[in-house]
């Protein structure tokens, strides 16, 4: 990590990450489209894996990126108790809200017994609620801390095997919890949000410095996968019919492995100079929802499964509601899969409507500075 002899002046928002996460949020509803649409997670024609593909830079830049803010906001506040707080209730809510409200957007139903989801915001509160304690180590721990969580993160899977609690920390090979869908363990991920707090430090940068270490650190990352990536995918070809691209870009995702890191944090990472200079309609779209994220991402959702229960009405003359009952584990017969043009169609829809209203929110929440719950929304 660079010494920081010319800061940036300090702020908890900056415009590359606000416009990056705002990308993200809009390529996640295009997986979320595609669990309601009944098409399967990748496959081998090149359409449905690269519609699941691209999506994969979601969750990695998502938790990284919480990271950096949290960095960011710390440093806007020049004290780390408050800043412990902040996280601490912001993560809890998130967990609550797992549980709960996006639970029954996802499902819409009360159910609870037959199904109950460890998602991407159950673990995004967890590690918050960690990270609060975090932040009171020196920097340089926290920050290798996270990267040799990331390295070393299969030393989880053969560790406390008979405690079945565990597998809400990292996948082990047991039996897991009856009661619970675990989508979303504990490590890496907080080992990327560390990383990701560590990252905040270089966005203090001067702004040539901070650019030219960004291209650096994400080309690394990119040359590194690309050269791992391209071993393996060569060393398992008598292992996997797939084309040697879709054996190269398919990383395992849960948990992240450490070429499904580099693979999209890489980029993400190398992007931060040019968003900063992105302007235009599409850069000012992506800035509200990147400023908005989980006001949008509650919001997505509903409206997701909304637009779902009307197009199967409009397409078979049923909700088919009954097969959302699990989401996001939807499975619909291929008879009742949407196509990808369908898929599309719905997602831009959504994301016109997504617009009009986070745009609204975010103004409201911007002339609303004194309304202190507004942060955490």
């Amino acid at each position: 990590m660079p010494e920081i002899a010319r800061l940036n002046p300090p702020s908890s928002r900056l415009r590359s990450i606000d416009i990056l996460r705002g990308a993200i949020m809009v390529l996640m509803a295009i997986d979320h489209v595609r669990v309601y649409s009944g098409i399967p997670a990748g496959g081998h024609t090149a359409g449905i894996f690269f519609t699941r593909w691209i999506t994969h830079f979601c969750v990695s830049g998502f938790v990284f990126f919480a990271g950096t803010g949290a960095y960011l906001y710390g440093q806007k506040l020049k004290d780390r108790k408050n800043l412990s707080r902040f996280l601490l209730l912001r993560g809890l809510l998130l967990v609550l809200l797992e549980l709960t409200i996006i639970r029954f957007f996802w499902t819409f139903n009360l159910d609870f017994k037959n199904f109950m989801l460890a998602g991407v915001i159950w673990m995004l509160g967890w590690c918050m609620v960690l990270l609060s304690g975090i932040i009171f180590l020196p920097f340089r721990v926290i920050w290798t801390g996270g990267l040799l969580l990331i390295i070393f993160q299969k030393i989880f899977g053969h560790t406390a095997s008979s405690w079945r609690w565990w597998q809400f920390l990292y996948p082990n090979g047991e039996e897991g919890l009856s009661w619970i869908n675990v989508l979303y363990v504990i490590v890496p991920w907080i080992g990327v949000m560390m990383a990701g707090y560590g990252f905040g430090n270089i966005m203090r940068l001067e702004t040539t410095r901070r650019n030219r270490i960004c291209r650096q650190i994400g080309l690394t990352a990119i040359a590194l996968f690309l050269v791992a990536g391209c071993w393996l995918a060569y060393t398992s070809a008598h292992q996997n019919d797939m084309p040697f691209l879709f054996r190269l870009l398919n990383q395992q995702k849960y948990p992240p492995s450490q070429l499904f890191l580099l693979m999209t944090l890489g980029p993400l990472i190398a992007l931060v100079p040019f968003a900063e200079k992105a302007r235009g309609w599409l850069a000012n779209a992506l800035l509200i929802f990147g400023r908005v994220p989980l006001f949008y991402y509650l919001l997505h959702i509903l409206l997701i499964h909304c637009s779902a229960l009307l197009v199967n009405t409009i397409r078979t003359g049923y909700s088919l509601q009954d097969k959302y009952a699990t989401a996001p584990f939807t499975g619909l017969p291929e008879n009742q899969r949407w196509g990808l043009a369908l898929l599309y169609l719905v997602f831009i829809l959504v994301e016109l409507i997504l617009f009009i209203i986070c745009r609204w929110y975010s103004k409201y929440k911007a002339q609303h500075t004194n309304q202190k719950w507004l942060k955490y929304l």
